[in-house]
């Protein structure tokens, strides 16, 4: 990776090449890119520039409309808000413990959510470029391409996606947005009927997670020293394990580990979060940029979502995606974490395969069954749930007065998480394949390539209200400019040049 990218503070006489919109990913961003004359680039930079402002949209709200509320961040994965929510109203109400049948509902839902959103991207946004290379034809390098040259590929995505979503019905009310959660527990337990009916399909589903896996095992060891160069950073790695060290993503502590494996911190309770983390912002981003306390915000930074869980988790409890981790983990140099970007893409898919394998598990147990679905505690003034959604670990920290109001509202979403990550990975791709080079589409591809790797939503990202740099223009009736005012992030106004 090369110093000279981030060195161009005064871009004056450099070329600025801007790669807008950012394409198959969710929400709104865009790169840019500063080159001189020799097309040498001096800068790369990943900026999301929709804003959004949920933590100040909570505040004054009562509580137990959060879990419902926050669902609005997001239409892709609204039941990761919804669930980090209900945990944290969990704390909220005094309820420590779930009963059996509130908890397990819960992740039986977390698993449907999990599993539909690695099949959406793995299959329609990332797949054409995996499939047919980065140069493809534009026209070609989507999900039409997909349907037409590889369609049972295309089919086992979209009904991969649509069980899923049909995990979340039945558990939430509503394929999107739904209720199911509440602090303290949920609200319906399921039917025989309905287990039934998501049992009819689940052996089909754990088939198709296996050919997932090994689709994309065969892609990746095709052109295995592209895939471990391609946008590949050494970084530590954050997530959620449980008390034993298996793989985690409803509930456990907060593990990280550096770029060579070492514990960097292990099983800490997720209350104790703001101890071991912390939040940096910059002039150019609407997103902020997290660290892990104890190293810093130069080097503290870290990656979070599946490359970090399979790489941090000791073991999974189900038996395919464990024999798929131990060959993963395998690929890793010396027995260090496997560090290449693209192998996000195999490590999602080993993820969805765990995911129907538990689905499997949940809907023969038949606690899901049960009605004692609520308990009920003694309310407090503070509390956090954190899960790991789909990309990545998720925290949701709220605080509230003796009335119920929320106070306060901090939310640390997965794509935050992965900011600097996401931007240090342009930066390896600028230098090593785009730099000096006549920049064309399929040149520019490749840079939206690596951020899709990190599945990122841009739109849970955006809420630093108050710290971010803020322009408004006032035109009149026939479009010329009357005044500019600008924010900066000083939080000082002024009137722009």
């Amino acid at each position: 990776m090369s110093d000279q990218l981030e060195t161009a503070t005064h871009p004056e006489g450099l070329q600025r090449v801007v790669i807008e919109p950012l394409t198959r990913v969710e929400g709104h961003g865009k790169v840019t890119l500063l080159l001189d004359d020799d097309n040498h680039i001096q800068q790369a930079r990943l900026h999301i520039v929709e804003f959004r402002g949920f933590e100040k949209f909570i505040q004054g709200r009562p509580y137990w409309e959060v879990p419902v509320l926050v669902q609005r961040l997001c239409g892709i994965c609204p039941v990761s808000h919804h669930l980090a929510a209900a945990k944290a109203t969990d704390a909220l109400v005094g309820v420590k413990q779930l009963t059996p049948t509130a908890e397990k509902i819960r992740r039986l839902m977390h698993f449907g959510q999990t599993l539909q959103s690695h099949a959406l991207h793995f299959f329609h946004l990332c797949s054409p470029d995996l499939l047919f290379g980065f140069d493809d034809a534009v026209r070609h390098r989507n999900i039409v391409g997909v349907i037409e040259d590889h369609p049972e590929i295309a089919k086992q995505g979209v009904l991969l996606r649509k069980y899923g979503q049909e995990v979340i019905r039945v558990t939430a009310g509503k394929r999107i947005h739904g209720t199911g959660a509440i602090p303290g527990g949920v609200n319906k337990s399921l039917s025989r009927e309905e287990c039934d009916y998501l049992l009819r399909d689940i052996e089909q589903v754990v088939a198709w997670g296996v050919e997932a896996v090994e689709l994309i095992k065969r892609i990746y060891f095709e052109q295995l020293e592209y895939h471990q160069a391609f946008a590949t950073i050494d970084s530590s790695m954050l997530s959620l394990v449980r008390p034993d060290g298996a793989f985690e993503i409803y509930d456990g502590g907060l593990r990280a580990r550096d770029l060579r494996g070492e514990t960097i911190f292990d099983h800490v309770d997720c209350n104790a979060y703001e101890q071991y983390l912390r939040e940096g912002v910059k002039s150019w981003s609407y997103m902020k940029f997290p660290f892990i306390k104890s190293i810093g915000a130069e080097n503290g930074w870290y990656r979070v979502g599946p490359l970090a869980r399979v790489n941090n988790c000791d073991f999974f409890d189900t038996p395919l995606a464990e024999q798929e981790r131990v060959e993963f983990r395998a690929a890793g140099a010396g027995g260090a974490p496997l560090q290449a970007t693209l192998a996000y893409h195999w490590a999602r898919l080993i993820e969805l395969l765990h995911c129907a394998e538990a689905i499997r598990e949940l809907l023969h147990d038949p606690d899901v069954l049960g009605d004692d679905l609520l308990v009920r505690g003694e309310l407090q003034s503070r509390g956090i749930g954190v899960i790991e959604a789909p990309r990545g670990t998720l925290f949701h920290h709220y605080e509230i007065n003796a009335d119920g109001i929320v106070e306060k509202c901090n939310l640390i979403v997965s794509t935050t998480n992965n900011n600097q990550a996401m931007n240090e990975s342009i930066r390896q791709v600028a230098s090593h394949y785009l730099d000096g080079r006549h920049l064309t589409e399929p040149l520019l591809n490749q840079i939206e390539v690596a951020i899709r790797a990190y599945d990122p939503c841009l739109s849970c990202a955006t809420h630093a209200l108050g710290k971010m740099p803020l322009e408004i223009s006032l035109l009149d009736s026939s479009g010329e400019l009357v005044e500019r005012l600008v924010k900066c992030s000083s939080g000082d106004i002024r009137a722009a040049d």
